[in-house]
């Protein structure tokens, strides 16, 4: 029996059974649109994270004071006060592999302007902080080196700071809010950024200069920690590697025992790595779960395929008494087996690009259909038809023809 007539018996054998094949497919079909549906959310999830953790700073590089081991004693970052000036000066002129670096200090307080006030903090930066962060000023001017100098009570709001201290539309440059006790003069504002992939709301701050943070709200002399911003992504191991040689000679550590180190970095490209690596976790453990459904979809066929089996014993009887040998019988279940697998998993593949293209429209999520995301669902599901119709495609062929006919 040629390929044609075996594809055209299965087919008449489906349509005189169309509900049973129906249900028979829906579990292929809910398996393949399923995968599809969750290794979308899933690589959409991993380029949205990027792009994200991309807008928070150009390829940036983070050094903190760090957590030092002192006679067996794990020292805790927020104690040690290792970055110094210095540090800072010796970066800037010595480390070929960034464009900008910024030292920065920080404290938390309540903004207060007339009868508005907003719990908010205070970053103090130079001016390379806005190309590190990726800020840029909507309105007014960044403060200006002078401004470093002389330890000026001047500073930059984000959007959130000027709605929640000026609710009657004032215009906030060149307006006097007070951080505490402490009176600073607005010259700018930041243009929008909105929250980030951590939630965050990148424009609920205020920057000033760092020595003003420093000596007139902390009364300090040495550095929280030290951002800047790498030459290039693919340069960003380098710049950790050159800033980590110019610390250590910095701080006189001699030995090569990085727990002995007084100051960690930290990069944007292990923010990533670390964030892409969930996602990816998560999106495999997803679709092994969708997966499940095609394991589900095959048994059904399986289950159906005996029954079909069952039913036409007497059918494949007459068909090997005149003549039909054990490959035909074989090859006609087996046929309409992969008819039903296929079938199905070209609605589920269907199915799965419309769900996911209705939840990128309905949910505003980075939504990514990966070509090799349906090619492997929809082969997946053709080798369930063939494994799983096999069984009772064999069983029909191994008939006795006169036992098959005499079946009642």
């Amino acid at each position: 029996m040629n390929i044609k007539n075996l594809i055209t018996v299965a087919l008449r054998s489906m349509n005189n059974n169309k509900m049973r094949c129906f249900l028979t497919m829906l579990g292929i079909i809910i398996g393949v649109s399923s995968v599809i549906i969750m290794m979308a959310v899933g690589h959409g999830s991993k380029i949205g994270i990027k792009q994200q953790i991309s807008e928070m700073g150009s390829n940036m590089v983070m050094i903190h004071p760090g957590n030092m081991k002192r006679g067996g004693v794990q020292q805790s970052s927020s104690s040690m006060q290792s970055l110094k000036m210095e540090d800072y000066t010796s970066l800037k002129e010595n480390c070929r592999y960034i464009t900008a670096i910024s030292p920065t200090v920080s404290s938390s307080g309540q903004l207060v302007f007339g009868n508005n006030n907003h719990p908010s903090s205070i970053t103090g930066c130079n001016e390379d902080y806005l190309d590190i962060r990726q800020y840029k000023i909507g309105s007014g001017s960044m403060f200006s080196e002078s401004d470093i100098q002389t330890a000026a009570k001047v500073c930059v709001v984000g959007k959130t700071v000027a709605s929640e201290l000026f609710t009657n539309g004032e215009e906030p440059i060149g307006q006097t809010i007070r951080f505490g006790t402490i009176p600073f003069t607005i010259v700018g504002v930041l243009k929008s950024k909105g929250y980030n992939s951590m939630g965050q709301d990148q424009d609920d701050v205020v920057i000033a200069p760092y020595t003003t943070v420093q000596k007139r709200i902390l009364a300090i002399n040495y550095l929280q920690s030290i951002v800047a911003s790498a030459v290039s992504e693919e340069l960003t191991e380098k710049a950790v590697e050159e800033m980590r040689i110019i610390l250590r000679e910095n701080h006189k550590i001699t030995t090569d025992d990085e727990d002995l180190d007084d100051f960690s970095i930290r990069s944007q490209e292990e923010l990533t790595s670390m964030m892409t690596s969930v996602t990816d976790m998560l999106t495999i453990l997803l679709s092994c779960v969708a997966g499940i459904s095609l394991i589900v979809g095959g048994i059904g066929i399986m289950n159906i395929m005996y029954v079909s089996v069952t039913e036409r014993i007497k059918e494949i009887g007459l068909r090997m008494s005149v003549g039909a040998k054990s490959r035909d019988i074989l090859s006609q279940f087996l046929v309409e087996a992969v008819i039903m697998s296929v079938a199905g998993g070209l609605i589920g593949v269907l199915f799965g690009v419309i769900v996911s293209t209705l939840l990128a429209l309905i949910t505003s999520w980075t939504i990514v259909i990966s070509p090799s995301s349906i090619a492997i669902s929809f082969g997946v599901c053709c080798v369930i038809g063939i494994f799983f119709g096999w069984y009772p495609a064999k069983k029909a062929a191994n008939l006795d023809p006169i036992e098959a006919i005499r079946y009642e």
